[in-house]
């Protein structure tokens, strides 16, 4: 994962493990990896990352169980929810970048098509 230092880091990192929540790379219900070892795989403080998963926590993505440790939720409509937002963001996004290159909707239509046909991703 690479960092921006342009936005604070445990926002990034929120941003990161929101993605791995909604795209089921962590499945609902299933463990979250302890602050060290994320910490250990993200390269980041575990003050940090601990910001983080609390920032999840609050917006209900995960559920700390006191000696068990914390939980991706069980709650499929937050997931979904949770989804569409990040969908939304990101397409306003590139529609805003887009229009500002002066590309018309059938052309941005057409290069998503191609992008999406061409299987490229930039995780």
């Amino acid at each position: 994962m690479e960092l921006n230092s342009a936005i604070p880091i445990w926002s990034q990192l929120r941003d990161e493990f929101s993605r791995r929540i909604t795209s089921g790379s962590w499945p609902p219900g299933s463990k979250i990896p302890s602050v060290r070892d994320l910490a250990q795989m993200v390269g980041a403080n575990p003050n940090t990352v601990q910001r983080a998963l609390s920032e999840l926590e609050r917006d209900g993505l995960a559920v700390s169980e006191r000696t068990a440790g914390r939980f991706v939720t069980q709650d499929q409509d937050k997931i979904w929810l949770t989804r569409q937002k990040i969908f939304l963001e990101h397409a306003n996004q590139f529609a805003a970048t887009m229009k500002k290159a002066g590309a018309t909707l059938p052309q941005t239509l057409d290069l998503v098509e191609k992008q999406w046909k061409k299987g490229k991703s930039h995780d």
